[in-house]
């Protein structure tokens, strides 16, 4: 009899052991439940994350919607300290996203008083798209704003813009924006180099601008924005500079 209460427990522990281990596979919540058995292509959202401007404790994650893209999320780890590549360790953010530029890009904000690794994803022509894993160092690595932006307009409405990189090692790619001062979207590019000029495509690796921008407007005013982007898709400085068309 006594044993037979021993193997009732075993299979009592048994039982709640693996009704545990089920419910975390197929959590809803979960990344890789959310990929289960769909066609999925990762690296594919455009996106990074930054300090806000305006309160250090919020996390900004920047992205940029692609064609038709629609169901946009935003995934999360409880720590940095997780493996970034394991799916089941990101869990989705309850969270609606916002328009940015216009809506030529979106983002998401949120109050973080924690480092972690983030994902993006959205749903394109029947797949799920997803961002490369984004660490945030809100705490140990703020973003840093400055306005320390060169132009040379010695060529007629073909603006050069130079900067300087302070993150040393840590940069691997600059986003540049040249917007109205309304932040309408005219062009958005990325260069490995700190240097830019309107609408020169020579030194850009990749082109997110809609087809073929406009001409600058003399006395016309402008923004440029650039984003220094880390390896591992944290923007170390944003610079933002208004200027005039000469």
């Amino acid at each position: 009899m006594k044993y037979l209460k021993y193997i009732l427990v075993l299979l009592v522990l048994t039982s709640c052991s693996s009704e545990d281990s089920n419910s975390l596979i197929n959590d809803p919540n979960l990344l890789s439940t959310y990929l289960e058995d769909k066609t999925i292509e990762t690296g594919a959202v455009i996106a990074c994350s930054a300090n806000s401007s305006t309160n250090s404790e919020v996390v900004e994650t920047y992205f940029y919607p692609e064609g038709n893209a629609s169901n946009f999320k935003l995934y999360t780890t409880s720590s940095s300290d997780v493996d970034p590549n394991t799916f089941s360790n990101y869990r989705l953010v309850t969270i609606s996203d916002v328009p940015f530029f216009n809506g030529y890009l979106r983002k998401f904000e949120r109050l973080s008083t924690t480092e972690e690794w983030l994902i993006v994803t959205y749903e394109l022509d029947g797949e799920i798209k997803l961002s490369n894993p984004i660490r945030t160092k809100n705490l140990t690595q703020p973003s840093v704003f400055s306005n320390a932006i060169v132009i040379n307009q010695e060529e007629a409405l073909m603006p050069v813009f130079n900067w300087e990189a302070n993150s040393g090692m840590n940069n691997a790619i600059f986003f540049q924006v040249l917007s109205t001062i309304d932040d309408e979207l005219i062009s958005g590019t990325y260069t490995y180099e700190t240097h830019f000029q309107y609408y020169k495509t020579s030194n850009v690796v990749l082109n997110i601008t809609d087809g073929i921008p406009p001409d600058l407007t003399l006395g016309q005013d402008y923004k440029f924005t650039i984003m220094d982007v880390s390896e591992d898709n944290w923007v170390n400085e944003v610079f933002i500079s208004q200027f005039t068309i000469e």
